[in-house]
């Protein structure tokens, strides 16, 4: 069975996402690291991964934290030729801070990884940049042309609008998201 993939930084809202697209309750919570393995749901004749989050959870050392990271990329690499998508869930209020962070370390941002490895692998990616309910209006394009910018992508960030897709999981503001996700799974069942 084809699958969705929601992937992303532990705490961003992929679970919550889930959950409003789907209708289907799973474990959720406001401390990082709640997912700690992948858990499939039925979704229009499709499957729905969700995978856990990589980066801190809450209570995991750091080899386990390892250990679920370096799970994440066999997932995927073992799975690739059956993901249709994958939804790369991002929290709009840190990503661009996190990022620049690791890039002021000389590190590749794992989200920026993320994004490269999904690609690499002829994975359709659609980053939800999820909690837009905290942005103010004024500063809406701006923090979208920066998650645009840090993941390769010239401003303004509306030429991409097929790839990121303002959400916010928890007012259930996932029209655009639905949308996009049904373009997708119509491309794989033609």
């Amino acid at each position: 069975m084809k699958e969705i993939l929601f992937v992303g930084r532990s705490n961003v809202g992929k679970s919550t996402l889930i959950r409003k697209l789907t209708g289907k309750k799973l474990p959720a919570g406001k401390r990082p690291g709640v997912t700690r393995k992948p858990m499939k749901l039925p979704y229009q004749g499709l499957q729905i991964t969700d995978m856990p989050g990589f980066g801190f959870m809450s209570g995991a050392t750091e080899e386990s934290q390892d250990a679920i990271k370096n799970n994440i990329v066999h997932y995927i690499e073992d799975n690739a030729d059956n993901i249709a998508l994958a939804v790369m869930v991002v929290n709009v209020s840190s990503f661009s801070e996190v990022v620049d962070r690791w890039n002021a370390r000389n590190e590749i941002p794992v989200e920026v990884e993320l994004f490269e490895f999904l690609h690499e692998l002829d994975i359709d990616v659609v980053v939800a940049a999820n909690k837009m309910d905290k942005v103010k209006e004024a500063d809406r394009d701006g923090t979208l042309d920066g998650i645009g910018e840090r993941l390769g992508m010239l401003p303004p960030w509306r030429q991409w609008i097929d790839i990121i897709v303002p959400v916010s999981a928890k007012k259930g503001d996932l029209g655009t998201l639905k949308e996009k996700m049904r373009e997708r799974i119509e491309r794989v069942r033609d």
